[in-house]
């Protein structure tokens, strides 16, 4: 018998040749830069019926991001990777993008090569790596990929092989810390060699496991949890109950106008934005107060339910974590799941606000989020933690669920995606400046009134502020602030309907208590 080649395995049936499965369609065309995509361990132990149609859905996905950003491409696939072709100088703007598609573990830009025993590998990698590992620490990574049976190499070989040659122009070699990395994947007719792997999150391809509406609010919570739904394949469309008026819903729509651009690509995800203002003005003339927030969050999650039925949605998602705020105790979580028959995932139930927070870091969505206020003028002084269903269910005998009903009827729909933002109207009610002949309105508790107010500002709790403001001087220009600035720009919303000169100071007390030192104001 014929001896083996160095680097080369004895192996049965090589001789029949490469599956079609797992070679690339055809190779990298003239003038294209090859993306070589590798998939989550979530798709690898899917059957193989399964995971066709998780990958076909992958690939859709890919291609829809780099068409959405006018990059020309050809997606093909095989049984163990997707290979996407793209010109040369997109390179780095395909690789983010594919870096934000669920379904995919990580991304890297290869050079290919044909071979026909290791020594073509190992003579190919000395001439690709040899600068960029000049001078440097490295390591040498070489596997094979796909079917081993049609595969005769001995990857360690050329690891060996290849190191030897690239140290004679690097420093040395390290294997737990290397500077520069030469990697090389080996197909049965080819390899694929590569320098840097972009990391994904994983997960399952978007819109491979159903719909379901996500309730949000612009806030770090959300859109967070959204995005844990969006990773594990499930397609969203938001659910916005607008308590803070026009100002809140255009901070909002920001939020989410990212998670629709950045990682929703193969979808369409619509905002369903429903004006909350009579709904909660029902509530606050019937319920007790200490039960304001958890029938909130009843009412929410009925508006919720009647938009999945519509949307064909099976579950409804929210931000919600255990003991976070009064609503979250697990006595009021399961009273308000009973709001609905559908199911509530909760992905986030778990979650420290910190991780919650570097969540929404990764994703993109701090720093808009961090400019969107809590709406507190709902939050009761001595709200219940422990309710049951039956006195809830009491208390929500005094309203009236036409009001509900005709909010979701005659509420707004965005297509995410296609959204403008520049197009839609900014009510200009946010000030940055106070004049002396202004009249500034404070809307916080008396107590926080006391503590420290920003100098001959008049106290006006929000409930007060939101029965007089009808009756105010239409020769005056007023200021308003509050803790987070929602409170105070819902108001000012309201009071420029009714012809009166109002702002808001943009930022709430935090802004205006800085404001107040730097322009030398007395304090009170």
């Amino acid at each position: 018998m014929k001896d083996t080649a160095p680097g080369q395995k004895r192996v049965k049936n090589a001789e029949t040749g490469p599956s079609s499965e797992e070679s690339p369609r055809s190779p990298s065309p003239t003038g294209k830069e090859r993306i070589i995509v590798r998939f989550s361990g979530d798709i690898t132990t899917k059957s193989a019926p399964t995971r066709k149609r998780f990958l076909t859905r992958m690939s859709r996905n890919i291609k829809n991001a780099l068409s959405t950003a006018s990059i020309e491409n050809r997606v093909s696939r095989t049984h163990t990777r997707i290979f996407v072709d793209i010109d040369s100088d997109r390179i780095d703007a395909a690789l983010q993008l594919v870096s934000h598609i669920f379904g995919v573990q990580s991304a890297s830009r290869v050079e290919e090569r044909k071979w026909n025993d290791a020594d073509d590998i190992v003579t190919a990698g000395r001439e690709i790596f040899l600068e960029s590992v000049r001078n440097k620490v490295f390591a040498v990574r070489a596997k094979r990929v796909g079917n081993r049976n049609a595969i005769p190499i001995d990857s360690t070989y050329v690891e060996r092989e290849l190191g030897s040659e690239l140290l004679k122009s690097a420093r040395k070699v390290s294997l737990k810390n290397p500077e520069a990395i030469a990697a090389i994947e080996i197909l049965a007719d080819q390899a694929h060699f590569f320098s840097h792997t972009v990391q994904s999150p994983g997960g399952l391809p978007l819109g491979c496991e159903g719909r379901a509406v996500a309730l949000v609010s612009g806030g770090f919570d959300s859109p967070v949890a959204a995005w844990l739904l969006n990773k594990r394949g499930v397609e969203l469309d938001y659910v916005f109950c607008n308590l803070g008026g026009r100002t809140h819903q255009l901070e909002t729509l920001q939020v989410m106008k990212v998670m629709a651009d950045q990682w929703s690509y193969g979808t369409r995800p619509h905002f369903h934005a429903i004006e909350f203002e009579e709904v909660t003005r029902d509530l606050q003339a019937g319920v007790t107060t200490r039960y304001w927030q958890i029938i909130l969050k009843r009412l929410m999650m009925r508006a919720a339910e009647v938009i999945a039925r519509e949307r064909d949605a099976s579950a409804i998602v929210t931000g919600e974590a255990v003991g976070q705020v009064s609503s979250q105790t697990l006595p009021n979580l399961a009273v308000i799941s009973q709001a609905t028959s559908l199911p509530i995932l909760r992905p986030l139930i778990g979650y420290n606000k910190d991780e919650i927070i570097a969540l929404a870091r990764k994703i993109g969505t701090h720093d808009l989020s961090s400019k969107v206020g809590e709406y507190c003028a709902l939050v009761p002084s001595r709200p219940a933690t422990r309710a049951t269903q039956k006195r809830i269910e009491a208390e929500e005998m005094a309203l009236d669920p036409k009001i509900l009903d005709r909010a979701i009827a005659e509420r707004s729909i965005f297509d995410l995606r296609a959204l403008d933002l520049e197009s839609l109207d900014r009510p200009e009610i946010q000030t940055e400046k106070i004049n002396e002949t202004d009249t500034v309105i404070d809307l916080r508790s008396k107590n926080a009134y006391e503590n420290w107010h920003y100098p001959k500002a008049l106290f006006l709790e929000f409930q007060d502020a939101m029965k007089a403001y009808p009756h105010m001087d239409h020769e005056k220009r007023y200021v308003l602030y509050c803790e987070f600035g929602l409170k105070s720009g819902h108001l000012a919303e309201l009071m420029r309907r009714e012809g009166l000169n109002a702002s808001h100071f943009v930022g709430g007390l935090k802004a205006i208590t800085q404001y107040a030192k730097q322009t030398g104001a007395e304090e009170p």
